[in-house]
C-alpha cells in the first residue's frame, strides 16, 4: 500500500515544492503524466493564547498534544482570582489583604485577580478555551473591569 503525502498550501496558491512533503517511501513514483501525488489540505493556523492551532475546513481544531495542556497566564490568573474570592467568601480570609498576606502577593495584584470573577461568561470561556483576541492582555480583563458585561464585550471588541 502506497503511503500519501500531504502538501499544505497557503490559501493563495502558491505551493512548495511537492518533493519537500513527500515522505521517502514516494520518492521516484510519479502519475503518467510526470507529476509526484500530493494532496492539498486547506488549513488555517488559528492563535489560541501563546499557542497556535490548525484549524481545518470544517472548522474543528486538531486536538492539542498532551503536553500543550499548560494553561496560559490568563487562565492561572482567572483560577487565582475564582480561589482568592472563594476564601474570603468562605470566611478562610476576612479581607484581600489577608489573602495577600497569605500568599506573599501585592494586594494590588490580589484584587486585580478577584476582578477576573466579574467577567462575562463568554469572555470566561474565550480565556480557557484560548480564542480571545490576541492583543487582548491579562492587565486590560484585571484593571478597571467595568461590572456590565456589555460595556466588558465592548472593551475586549474596541
Amino acid at each position: 500500500m502506497a503511503m500519501m503525502g500531504i502538501l499544505l498550501s497557503r490559501s493563495h496558491g502558491v505551493r512548495p515544492s511537492a518533493a519537500h512533503f513527500l515522505p521517502e517511501a514516494l520518492n521516484g513514483i510519479y502519475r503518467k503524466d510526470g507529476t509526484q501525488p500530493y494532496h492539498a489540505v486547506p488549513i488555517r493556523i488559528k492563535r489560541r493564547g501563546s499557542r497556535k492551532a490548525v484549524a481545518l475546513p470544517d472548522g474543528s481544531a486538531v486536538q492539542p498534544r498532551p503536553w500543550d495542556d499548560t494553561p496560559t497566564p490568563i487562565q492561572l490568573a482567572l483560577a487565582r482570582g475564582h480561589r482568592w474570592l472563594a476564601m474570603v467568601e468562605s470566611g478562610e480570609a476576612r479581607t484581600l489583604s489577608e489573602v495577600a498576606e497569605r500568599e506573599g502577593m501585592d494586594r494590588a495584584y490580589v484584587s486585580r485577580m478577584v476582578n477576573l470573577t466579574t467577567l462575562a461568561p463568554d469572555i470566561v470561556a474565550a480565556i480557557l478555551d484560548e480564542t480571545l483576541p490576541p492583543e487582548v492582555t491579562l492587565f486590560d480583563l484585571a484593571s478597571g473591569t467595568p461590572l456590565l458585561w456589555e460595556e466588558q464585550r465592548r472593551r475586549i471588541q474596541a
